[in-house]
């Protein structure tokens, strides 16, 4: 199972430099979940720098993984998570969802650097 960061799906919507990079994992729906946080903070910058429709079609795209709401588990982990690593609320949901999935998370975000079960695009 694949997790794309918001960073990257941003840059898939913004056809930047390695939206080639994360078009083959978003495509291959049946093994890509979405915390439903990277939902949230995509639809909000979609909208900030397009408008509400291209955002929608953001989050529809999106909607073809498995969305994932945050739980009790993926709560506390997350919490755990955010002060073994010192990471800001989102990245800690995006990780621990990863990490109860077993799953792998593909970013560009440095705050993900080097952690394990990430593979970091430069």
């Amino acid at each position: 199972m694949n997790v794309v960061d918001s960073s990257g799906w941003l840059e898939f919507f913004g056809d930047g430099t390695h939206s080639k990079v994360y078009a083959p994992i978003i495509q291959e729906s049946t093994n890509l979940l979405v915390p439903v946080i990277c939902v949230y903070e995509v639809f909000k910058r979609v909208t900030q720098l397009r408008d509400t429709e291209e955002a929608l079609q953001a989050a529809a795209l999106m909607a073809t993984g498995e969305v994932v709401e945050v739980s009790m588990e993926i709560a506390l982990l997350a919490a755990d998570l955010s002060i073994a690593h010192k990471l800001p609320m989102a990245d800690s949901l995006i990780l621990a969802t990863t990490r109860l999935y077993a799953a792998t998370l593909w970013t560009q975000d440095a705050h993900f650097k080097g952690l394990d079960g990430v593979k970091f695009i430069e």
